[in-house]
Formats: C-alpha cells, sequence, structure tokens
C-alpha cells in the first residue's frame, strides 16, 4: 500500500498547530516517530506537542532529552487537551481504539482534523484519513519519507529518534523486515547526525540488576510445544515482586524465546498489575499471521509480530491463547 504523499503534504504545510500521539506502552518506533515528526513539522514553522495515553517507561526516556513528550491524566488533562486550539491531529504507528488508551476520549471528543500515519496492518475506524504503508518496517520510515516529500533537511535531532525508531522496529536490523531499503535509510540518517553505537548502549546495555533476574525468571518458565516449534512462557506479577523489576522490562524477551532452534511461532503473557494480560506474538512460520493471532483476542500489529490483552486467570489465559495458537499452526500452509 503506497501512501498519498501530496495529499499527506497538502495537510501539514495548510495548518499551524499539530498534536502527534501514538499507542499505550509506547516502544522506540511509537516515540522516535513521533519526535522525529515533531522535528519536521518545527522545521516548517508549526506549533507542535506531543500526548500519549500512557508516560514514557524510564528505560526509553534517553530518546526525549527535552522532555516534551506528555502522558495525558499526568502532564495536562483531558479538558486542557481539548481546549488546546489544535488543528490536526496526528496518530503515529497505530490504527486501533484499544491502543490509544486514555487518548481515545480525546480523538472521540476534538473537533480537529485527525490523519493517521502508520504501517500496521490492522485498522479500526478513528474517524480519520488514513496514510499507511503495511510493508514499511517502521513507522520511523514513513517519518523519514515524509520529510524528504516535504523538503526538511534532516537534522541530529530528527535522525536520532528516527534511527531508533528503524534499528528497534527491525530489531536492529535481524528481522526479515530489514531490506536494502532499510539500510539506505540507516546510513541516511547517520549521515544527518544519528549516533547508532550511542543508541545502541542507551538501549540495550543499560540493564539493571532487576531486569537480569525477571529475564532469568520468564526464560526458566519457557516451554514448547507442537515438536519444539511453538515456544511460550510468561511474566508474572509475583516475577516483578520477587525482582524489583518494572513491566518494560520484559521489553525484548520473547525474541530471546525465537533463539531456540526449531522455534517457529513464539507467545509471551504478561500479567498486568491491573489483572490481565498482555500478549505478545511473533511468528516465522510463513502460513502463521501473528496479526491474525492477536486479532482473535481484539489485538493487531504485523504477520510477524503483534499483541493483544487478555483479562483471565493465567491458566485459562494461556490455556486459551495457546490452543488459538496451536490451531492456526495445524492449518495447512
Amino acid at each position: 500500500m503506497s501512501i498519498d504523499w501530496p495529499r499527506f503534504c497538502e495537510i501539514l504545510r495548510g495548518h499551524d498547530r499539530f498534536l502527534l500521539t501514538s499507542h499505550i506502552r509506547p516502544d522506540c518506533d511509537a516515540l522516535g516517530s513521533e519526535l522525529g515528526m515533531a522535528g519536521v513539522l518545527r522545521a516548517m514553522g508549526k506549533t507542535v506537542r506531543i500526548v500519549n495515553g500512557m508516560a514514557t517507561p524510564p528505560n526509553l526516556q534517553f530518546i526525549d532529552p527535552l522532555h516534551e513528550i506528555q502522558a495525558i491524566g499526568v502532564d495536562v488533562s483531558l479538558e486542557e487537551l481539548l481546549a488546546d486550539d489544535i488543528q490536526v491531529a496526528m496518530i503515529l504507528d497505530t490504527s486501533a481504539w484499544a491502543q490509544l488508551g486514555p487518548m481515545s476520549d480525546y480523538y472521540k471528543a476534538t473537533a480537529a482534523k485527525k490523519i493517521i500515519l502508520d504501517h500496521h496492518l490492522s485498522s479500526d475506524d478513528l474517524g480519520a484519513e488514513e496514510f499507511k504503508n503495511t510493508s514499511a518496517e517502521a513507522c520511523g520510515r514513513l517519518v523519514v519519507e515524509a520529510s524528504e516529500e516535504l523538503g526538511v533537511t534532516l537534522t541530529p535531532e530528527i535522525a536520532s529518534p528516527l534511527f531508533a525508531a528503524l534499528a528497534t522496529d527491525t530489531g536492529w536490523f535481524r528481522f526479515g523486515s530489514a531490506g536494502s531499503g532499510t539500510y539506505r535509510i540507516a546510513a541516511q540518517l547517520i549521515e544527518a547526525g544519528a549516533k547508532p553505537a550511542v543508541l545502541y548502549n542507551a538501549l540495550y546495555e543499560q540493564d539493571s540488576l532487576a531486569r537480569l533476574q525477571l529475564v532469568g525468571r520468564i526464560l526458566a518458565r519457557t516451554k514448547t510445544l507442537q515438536d519444539g516449534k511453538l515456544v511460550h512462557t510468561a511474566a508474572l506479577q509475583e516475577d516483578f515482586a520477587a525482582t524489583g523489576a518494572h513491566p518494560q522490562d520484559t521489553e525484548d524477551v520473547i525474541n530471546m524465546t525465537l533463539g531456540i532452534a526449531g522455534t517457529q511461532v513464539a507467545v509471551i503473557l504478561v500479567e498486568q498489575a491491573k489483572g490481565g494480560f498482555k500478549i505478545s506474538f511473533r511468528s516465522r512460520a510463513p502460513h502463521v499471521g501473528a496479526n491474525k493471532l492477536a486479532e482473535q483476542f481484539g489485538g493487531g500489529g504485523h504477520k510477524a509480530a503483534a499483541g493483544a490483552f487478555i483479562n483471565e486467570p493465567y491458566e485459562q489465559a494461556r490455556d486459551k491463547v495457546l490452543a488459538a495458537t496451536i490451531a492456526a499452526m495445524n492449518v495447512e500452509s
């Protein structure tokens, strides 16, 4: 799916006040895309604010050194936000109501023009004009393309968060979604001032002892099914209590389980403090779409990586998710 860039540019050039938001439990693609787009818009002389439905996780706060990303209900109220004279409310890196969290109330109430810049397959009717390319490996790539279409020169402040977005959504360029174009864009961002070594250190070489202990407990719980083709594990509240780790410390653990030889599909359930489980799916099987599995539980994402939520006790949640996964794997490819 190609993006109608002339129309996208028309909207951005024709308005002055913008609000950017992305999904709850924001990752580097969400945050980096927001910050990169904010930089592009400001280079055009626009006024921009970034407000998400959830605060930036502590381990990713390095990406926002000026602390410009706000959280609704923490830094700004819904009433204050609605009173702001926003002309265009842009959603990046998601097209789902559930993924907006508390920001969904804003989008349902605002009179601002709503647009989406996204690369995910799953999509709800958000009452917004969509600009999507589901073949893009990261939303950050789309922001780079937008800057080119708009004639905005990349600066280190724009390039750095966009490199983090691109690199993390491709597993630091090791996923199958990373192609020759990915590396060309990465080179472009480096030439503009992004420093991969600095970003890698901030992302992957600042682990706490608590996270390492949490990862150990999660990996120790790992089991395989389907003759080793399906691997599954979980992070329970008891693990967080025992280690002192935070929910964001589960980031990337599911990809570790893919290192088991013969694995085609991986699943992890992360118990939430308020109940229920966040589900993450990964798939290497050509006939098993992680997004299709996630959709069965009200979620979505990509064919290779997707997520959802299930509000049931652990054993019931685990059994339902695994049954759906096994059923999908046993369909003839």
